[in-house]
């Protein structure tokens, strides 16, 4: 229990008062969560990515594996998710919404300071790895099984290889790759908003729930949560012997694994009108119940 007990106070509860931070200041300042996470989107993320992965030092064989790890355990969620679904009879919509809560964590606003907090600075450049391959993953299931029954354009998939975060994706590698030394001009203004990326999140996600009202709890919802958050690690954890990841990738992995669905889902079903309020709901629901989940997973670590 005290090891479980240490696990919050030091790891979770400073990435909980940030949320809650931002859920009580939100409504009271009249903080405006779309600009705050646009902002974040656009300008943060970005430089995150370049700051990291500029300066990361990760074989490409490695890489690859840590890759199809994140890939097979989110879809392998997704899959649990689907047949969950046509077990219980679901309708179509409510299928989709299962599977889009599945198959993307929120390895941001959580996964990047938990695993800081949790692993040490030297844990950013394997966790910005899987942050760009689950929302590659995520943004093309999500989309996908939104649009199914009324077709899928190839316009729609295009969108996500233009997102800001895989855009910096090039010069980044390429800056590792030939270890260029960039002026203080550039690596300087990069840095501080690389510093303000993680703060920024977790009040933006504070002010996106208070912005959602509470969740209604039903069935379906504490079904769809428990399949984000019960399949991810136990997943993970079968999974990470076969692809041969061991030490901080490891453990990188397995975190990102277990992380509450992502917020970028309740926008993804509004835009697609796929049960939008069940899916906020769903959100909500388990970046919430995150605080028991997470510990759990943390302490076996």
């Amino acid at each position: 229990m005290g090891q479980l007990s240490g696990i919050f106070l030091n790891v979770l509860a400073p990435v909980f008062l940030l949320v809650l931070l931002g859920y009580l200041a939100g409504p009271r300042l009249g903080l405006d969560p779309r600009t705050l996470s646009r902002f974040a989107y656009f300008i943060l993320t970005p430089a995150f990515i370049f700051n990291v992965l500029s300066q990361a030092r990760i074989e490409a064989g490695l890489a690859t594996r840590m890759i199809f790890f994140i890939i097979s355990v989110y879809l392998g969620a997704t899959l649990i998710a689907f047949v969950l679904a046509r077990l219980l009879r679901r309708p179509a919509q409510m299928t989709a919404a299962y599977m889009m809560i599945a198959v993307f964590g929120n390895v941001g606003n959580f996964g990047l300071p938990i695993i800081q907090f949790a692993e040490g600075e030297n844990a950013l450049a394997p966790a910005a790895i899987y942050f760009l391959a689950d929302v590659i993953l995520g943004f093309i299931v999500c989309v996908a099984v939104a649009n199914f029954s009324r077709g899928i354009s190839p316009a729609m998939f295009v969108q996500v290889f233009k997102s800001p975060a895989l855009l910096a994706l090039p010069p980044a590698l390429l800056v590792n790759w030939f270890q260029l030394q960039l002026p203080p001009i550039v690596s300087r203004p990069v840095d501080m908003l690389t510093a303000a990326l993680i703060p920024t999140m977790l009040v933006v996600l504070g002010s996106q729930l208070a912005a959602a009202g509470l969740p209604r709890i039903s069935f379906d919802l504490l079904v769809s949560s428990g399949i984000r958050l019960i399949s991810g690690p136990l997943l993970a954890f079968a999974l990470v012997a076969p692809f041969g990841l061991t030490g901080l990738e490891r453990n990188v992995g397995i975190l990102q694994a277990s992380m509450p669905a992502a917020v970028l889902v309740s926008i993804i079903a509004m835009e697609n009108d796929v049960l939008p309020n069940f899916v906020t709901g769903s959100v909500l629901f388990s970046n919430l119940a995150s605080v028991v989940s997470l510990t759990i997973v943390l302490a076996l670590l």
